[in-house]
């Protein structure tokens, strides 16, 4: 219905963020878990600062004191969003910690419970039903996602069809949209028929059930489509998912199909993920420095739950067995489930998943790590992003069947052991955030299928015949790397690597030579080096699709052997925080396929790039987007 939406509306509004001190939202969903909703609440209202992984450990009364400190005598808005708790003396003792702030402080929930929503309002004047659309909107919401523009004219049975999937809807626009999405492009009456006339239309919904609309779309899926969407209820409620960890994911799994056999598996999965976003089952797809950003809504979490039980298993503190056909295993909070974890012992050699989400050192505790490593002969997946152990086991070396290994954002971790280079089948290595690691592991070219490689270390330099000799690497990213001065030379051997990134090495002091041999690269994001300086060196032959340089203090022009091979095929350049950059290349006004150009934070470029007094218009006045330091640059037509 949008209460969510609603919610994020008021939120955001510019009247609330002036009337109250601060805001906190936390998603709250089915667990009501006082100590973690605490620490979910002190993050919101501290932003983090003060609360971090020292304080993973804290008892429930030194997490109210430490609450109570961080609100009190403030006016605050909260939401809290998704709340399924009925039992009012939780309630009464969550809002007894919440007492302290000033008075008018507020707070706004969202439930998909009647009963929860009587429970916590204060009058009934204070308790919002959203109302369904009119299905005047509805039609109108239908046709706009069903048809090309005018298209309902010329298909006028299929407009009728859609008039009658619209009253089956019941005015719940995410029916509508996604059922819409599902037919897009589709003028076979048999399929619309098929919606319309679908049993699962008749099966008798709950409050707390899956929408029949929801379903129905499911089952409309294609195959490869429907297992993707299912795999992501492994991941937590509210979770920020990226496009290169779900993609890796899925690729592990062998979910991504090319049909010609010479599409890159990488670009199938794009495909796949914009297919699902526009049929709803994923929202809010944002570039983000790169990479693709995006979420779920909590009934489409709940529907790919409800499809994936057979394969897929989320572990509780009320998980009392797994069986045996479960292949995926995932572990949101190690710390309230532990209890259970001796089931991870039982006969479970169909496991080839298993995701961790924890910001602690609960691992090294419990020998959940261990655990896995023992039993689990066959895993593909290994996803421990944020698990805060110190060491990695030297038996990783013998998952000879795995694909995918996260162990990103590890603060603690010194170092990896050599056996890992073993991993000959491993296809994703995330090291990204380890910002500890002192070196990487040595032999790491015999990791003959790697195709995406974040890594970190503090390491000065990086060695050859290690990273260089990877042939199959299509993405390598290079980040925090505080000590890093320079790069390995011998790249001649990453002729397939598509998307380089080097971020945050703020002692690299220039690009190697061999960067001229990295014939396939298409989008390259260099951001965070401060001392880094584009000396002259032979002209790169890229064919690059997508250019970002980021926060270069030393940077005064953008060199033109970087980009001169890129004139037909540059789409997206982007400019940022570089003090010093004050010319742009000539060539730039020869380049065609050039959609978009971003400048922010380059005040001497900005001045140059006015379209009225700029020497440096002309070259760019061709671009039909300009942005300069986030406004549009209008040109005369």
């Amino acid at each position: 219905m949008g209460k969510t939406t609603l919610a994020k509306m008021a939120y955001n509004d510019e009247r609330v963020v002036k009337h109250f001190q601060f805001k906190m939202w936390v998603y709250v969903s089915r667990d009501f878990d006082k100590k973690r909703l605490m620490e979910k609440l002190i993050i919101s209202a501290t932003g983090g600062v003060g609360f971090g992984e020292d304080n993973g450990n804290m008892g429930v009364e030194e997490l109210q004191t430490l609450l109570r400190e961080s609100i009190r005598d403030k006016k605050y808005f909260l939401v809290l969003d998704d709340l399924w708790n009925d039992n009012l003396a939780r309630w009464e003792e969550l809002k007894d910690l919440l007492r302290v702030g000033a008075r008018g402080s507020m707070i706004m929930v969202t439930t998909r419970s009647n009963q929860v929503a009587s429970m916590i309002g204060t009058a009934p004047k204070y308790v919002h039903n959203l109302q369904g659309v009119r299905y005047d909107e509805c039609l109108s919401l239908f046709v706009k996602y069903a048809f090309k523009e005018g298209q309902d004219k010329q298909y006028p049975n299929l407009l009728r069809i859609g008039e009658e999937i619209v009253k089956k809807c019941g005015e719940v626009p995410l029916a509508v949209r996604t059922l819409a999405g599902q037919l897009f492009l589709n003028t076979d009456e048999r399929d619309w028929n098929l919606i319309r006339d679908s049993r699962l239309w008749k099966v008798e919904q709950k409050e707390d059930d899956i929408l029949p609309a929801l379903r129905v779309s499911y089952e409309q899926l294609p195959s490869c489509l429907k297992r993707c969407f299912a795999y992501c209820s492994l991941f937590p409620k509210n979770y920020e998912y990226n496009d290169y960890e779900l993609i890796q994911f899925w690729m592990a799994h062998g979910l991504l199909q090319s049909s010609d056999g010479e599409s890159e598996l990488e670009d199938i999965g794009s495909i796949y993920l914009k297919e699902l976003e526009y049929g709803c089952f994923l929202q809010d797809l944002r570039d983000l420095y790169g990479s693709l950003q995006f979420g779920m809504l909590d009934v489409m979490h709940d529907l790919a739950l409800s499809v994936a039980q057979d394969e897929c298993f989320v572990v509780t503190a009320n998980s009392k067995r797994i069986e045996k056909s479960v292949q995926h295993i995932s572990i949101p909070d190690p710390d309230s489930a532990r209890r259970d974890f001796p089931m991870l012992s039982q006969d479970l050699d169909q496991v080839r998943t298993v995701f961790i989400h924890s910001d602690k050192d609960v691992l090294a505790s419990n020998s959940i790590l261990e655990t896995c490593l023992s039993r689990f002969k066959y895993l593909r997946a290994l996803n421990l992003s944020r698990s805060q152990f110190k060491e990695l086991p030297k038996k990783i070396g013998k998952m000879k069947h795995l694909r995918y290994l996260d162990l990103s954002w590890n603060h603690r971790i010194k170092r990896l052991p050599n056996s890992i280079c073993k991993l000959q089948n491993l296809q994703t290595l995330f090291l990204g955030g380890c910002d500890e690691i002192e070196e990487l592991p040595r032999g790491m070219r015999y990791m003959e299928s790697l195709r995406f490689l974040w890594l970190a270390t503090r390491q000065t330099s990086l060695p050859r015949d290690e990273i260089g000799c990877l042939k199959s690497l299509r993405f390598l990213w290079i980040a925090t790397c505080e000590k890093l001065e320079r790069l390995f030379e011998d790249m001649e051997n990453l002729s397939a690597l598509r998307s380089l990134y080097i971020v945050t090495c703020p002692s690299l002091k220039s690009l190697p030579r061999s960067l001229q041999y990295l014939t396939s690269l298409q989008d390259l994001h260099i951001s965070g080096c401060e001392a880094l300086n584009f000396h002259n060196q032979e002209a790169c032959e890229f064919k690059l699709k997508k250019l970002v340089l980021c926060f270069l203090e030393a940077v005064q022009e953008l060199p033109e052997w970087l980009i001169r091979g890129s004139a037909d095929t540059l789409k997206n350049l982007k400019l940022e925080f570089c003090p010093e950059l004050h010319e742009l290349p000539a060539c730039l006004k020869t380049f065609s396929a050039l959609q978009e150009l971003r400048i922010l934070g380059c005040p001497r470029l900005a001045e140059r790039c006015d379209r009225e007094t700029g020497d440096d218009w002309e070259k760019i006045a061709h671009i039909p987007k300009v942005i300069v330091d986030n406004v549009d640059v209008i040109k005369q037509t």
